[in-house]
């Protein structure tokens, strides 16, 4: 197969927050649950209406959006610039991959959370179906090159491949990476096995 037949939309992940039940209601009051404000690219994930201000030891980053559904573990992911700004040296990893990272305050409107780890930068990566990863000759956490064709086109190293059934195929880069190749608007990028 040509790295041409490799396709694949780019999108740009900005920085948010995966929040737990317990914290949703901790932010935003008893019983609250998240409100749906539109559908994301990636089955079943939305973008919510709420927010909540990141606090760091430099600075406060302020209405940070929430994606839903609740998860079983908080998770922040955020941009290095983003971590520069707030005072912090989170790892790159691989969302989920949350254990010994650092932690940081959320302040909602109903009270504050102090977490004691879950602040990732998180690793570009790209969501493939497993039909779509057996064309493509990829394995699920296999690392591929994404040549990204814009203005200032640029290929990344180190995108970590993810199949399941449940996704939609889509490349997810942050705000950094997205700016540093000029990305705007509809992007798409070829997938090439290393």
């Amino acid at each position: 197969m040509s790295d041409m037949e490799r396709k694949i939309i780019v999108e740009t992940s900005a920085r948010h927050i995966h929040l737990t039940e317990e914290h949703v209601e901790a932010l935003f009051g008893i019983g609250k649950t998240l409100t749906v404000r539109n559908e994301l690219s990636q089955p079943g994930q939305f973008a919510s209406l709420e927010r909540v201000d990141l606090v760091g030891p430099k600075n406060t980053i302020k209405n940070v959006m929430i994606l839903g559904p609740a998860r079983k573990a908080t998770q922040v992911e955020i941009s290095l610039t983003d971590a520069r700004n707030l005072g912090i040296n989170p790892p790159v990893r691989e969302s989920g991959d949350i254990k010994g990272s650092i932690g940081i305050k959320l302040v909602g409107p109903a009270g504050e959370v102090v977490l004691e780890e879950g602040v990732i930068i998180a690793k570009r990566h790209a969501h493939l179906t497993p039909e779509v990863a057996q064309q493509w000759g990829v394995e699920n956490s296999e690392t591929v090159l994404l040549k990204v064709k814009t203005d200032r086109g640029l290929i990344f190293d180190e995108v970590v491949v993810r199949v399941s059934p449940n996704f939609s195929p889509a490349v997810h880069i942050d705000t950094d990476e997205a700016n540093a190749a000029g990305c705007s608007g509809e992007v798409f990028g070829t997938i090439i096995k290393k």
